[in-house]
């Protein structure tokens, strides 16, 4: 990494085809190792191969994912496409895919996982193990330290090989229309007149003529849930 370019370091990986260090810098924002995770450092970098490695943040590559569990930080952290710099878009599908669009080269394409291997019956003894460990540890919240240190274990082990099979093999990979999102607008802030804070003014109501935040307003308001886009009935879970 320099002051000049920040993620110098990652298209250098990027370039090189080096996706074990691109998992490891991966995990380091998403805490642990794991298939989806090395799904999404795959197919960021299938993506990128076909559209060029160069990305400032600024909008000029956006990367759309359908789904929003451990395969988007990997996509987010191949691409550097994210939701804090308005490259990261979510449509709630479901499906482990996402659309990578270049406005330098204005062309596109979609990333798409194939089925499973870990729900064939071909899956490997360990990635049997692994699919067991994750529905009793994950999916029902049980198992015990040991069982959770296992899967940590397993996951770490094929997630590392994982980023070395070959993309084809992985993914459905096809170039599509190149359909561009708007620009994320930029909006003015709006002091709240009950709590003090500052909102973005297209976010809030008025109350007595004066404006007020969604939160104080107690309004409706979305979110992203593990189960994906949700309504907050007066913002409460």
């Amino acid at each position: 990494m320099t002051a000049d370019d920040p993620r110098a370091q990652v298209k250098e990986w990027l370039v090189a085809g080096d996706l074990k260090a691109l998992l490891v810098h991966s995990a380091s924002l998403h805490g642990h190792y794991c298939n989806g995770l090395a799904f999404g450092v795959k197919a960021g970098h299938a993506a990128l191969r076909r559209l060029g490695f160069e990305n400032t943040g600024m909008e000029e590559l956006v990367a759309v994912t359908e789904c929003n569990n451990c395969f988007a930080d990997g996509v987010q952290m191949s691409t550097g496409c994210s939701f804090g710099n308005n490259a990261l878009i979510y449509k709630d599908l479901g499906k482990t895919a996402v659309t990578v669009l270049s406005r330098r080269t204005n062309a596109a394409v979609r990333v798409a996982l194939r089925a499973n291997s870990w729900s064939s019956e071909n899956a490997s003894d360990r990635e049997k193990e692994s699919r067991a460990l994750f529905t009793k540890v994950v999916k029902n919240r049980q198992g015990t330290d040991q069982e959770r240190a296992r899967m940590g274990e397993l996951f770490r082990e094929l997630s590392f090989e994982t980023v070395q099979k070959d993309e084809d093999a992985l993914f459905t990979i096809t170039d599509v229309p190149a359909e561009f999102p708007e620009y994320a607008p930029i909006f003015d802030s709006a002091d709240c007149s009950a709590c003090g804070e500052q909102f973005m003014e297209t976010k809030g109501a008025l109350r007595g003529g004066k404006p007020v935040c969604l939160a104080c307003a107690k309004a409706d308001c979305y979110a992203v849930l593990g189960r994906g886009v949700r309504v907050l009935p007066d913002g409460a879970w």
